[in-house]
């Protein structure tokens, strides 16, 4: 039997006739081979499809499936999680691009500090010592909410290992931060890598899904995740919890008050203020 490859790249894709042959061809172009390129296409009413499975035909590596239905952003990854059979999972955003040495340094870094579920880019707070460093829960947490927002990278600057993606239950569903939300959840109770922050380019474009989340939403989203962190998965004490919890709700009525006074309709601010009590 062949043994599974060590590293799962999975593609989630809608719409993306314009940019996955870029995405694809930047994996396979990549110094390490041992992966497999799985490509989940989310329901795509373009080529999207055509295109990913022009490649398939050619090489071994690549599998591309196809939704019945429109699963979403989160729901897309969760379902090319599913059909991954390697050590790690790397996401590589269909309108994204990795480097010919991306997939090295990330498998390299996991490998030299094993007791790692996860490994990241380090696009955020301060580089305290030379990359790749190993950092504990309570390290993560107190930087992240204290200290410039450590874990604020999305799926393409992330590397997971597929158990633990799979013990804490996947993505779950805040809307945008829900990626930010699944990895403070696990470094709330496993160890992490920080990476050299250059392992992605990230395009920026008109169709991408960060710009379908209304801000007013997104405000609302934001207090969701990070709150159901502090009370649920945080690994620092009640004391700063507590504080934690104090400086998320003032910078949500901070929000709240500017949309209030803003050209936003009336309605939207009293909505979230209400929605908000329910998480209380």
């Amino acid at each position: 039997m062949k043994n599974p490859p060590l590293v799962s790249v999975l593609m989630t894709a809608y719409n993306r006739e314009k940019f996955i042959a870029a995405a694809i061809e930047s994996v396979l172009a990549s110094s390490f081979t041992n992966f497999e390129l799985i490509i989940v296409d989310d329901y795509s009413v373009d080529d999207t499809v055509n295109i990913a499975k022009k490649y398939e035909q050619v090489e071994s590596r690549i599998k591309v499936y196809v939704n019945q239905k429109n699963l979403g952003q989160f729901g897309n990854r969760n379902k090319a999680a599913s059909y991954a059979t390697g050590l790690y999972l790397k996401y590589v955003d269909s309108d994204d691009i990795i480097y010919p040495y991306t997939l090295a340094a990330m498998v390299n870094a996991l490998e030299t500090f094993p007791v790692a579920a996860l490994g990241f880019c380090l696009t955020h707070g301060q580089c305290k010592k030379p990359l790749p460093y190993l950092l504990q829960p309570i390290e993560v947490y107190q930087q992240h909410f204290f200290d410039g927002g450590l874990l604020f990278v999305g799926p393409s600057g992330l590397i997971i290992k597929r158990t633990v993606f799979f013990e804490m239950q996947c993505f779950e569903e805040y809307g945008m931060p829900s990626d930010n939300h699944l990895a403070l959840k696990i470094a709330g109770k496993y160890p992490v890598v920080a990476m050299t922050r250059d392992l992605f380019w990230w395009r920026l474009h008109t169709d991408q899904a960060f710009n379908d989340e209304t801000k007013p939403q997104s405000i609302l989203n934001n207090l969701r995740y990070a709150s159901d962190l502090i009370k649920n998965h945080s690994p620092l004490s009640n004391k700063i919890n507590k504080k934690v919890l104090h400086n998320l709700n003032k910078i949500f009525y901070k929000n709240l008050f500017r949309i209030a006074f803003s050209k936003v309709q009336p309605g939207v601010a009293l909505s979230l203020f209400l929605q908000r009590g329910k998480l209380l």
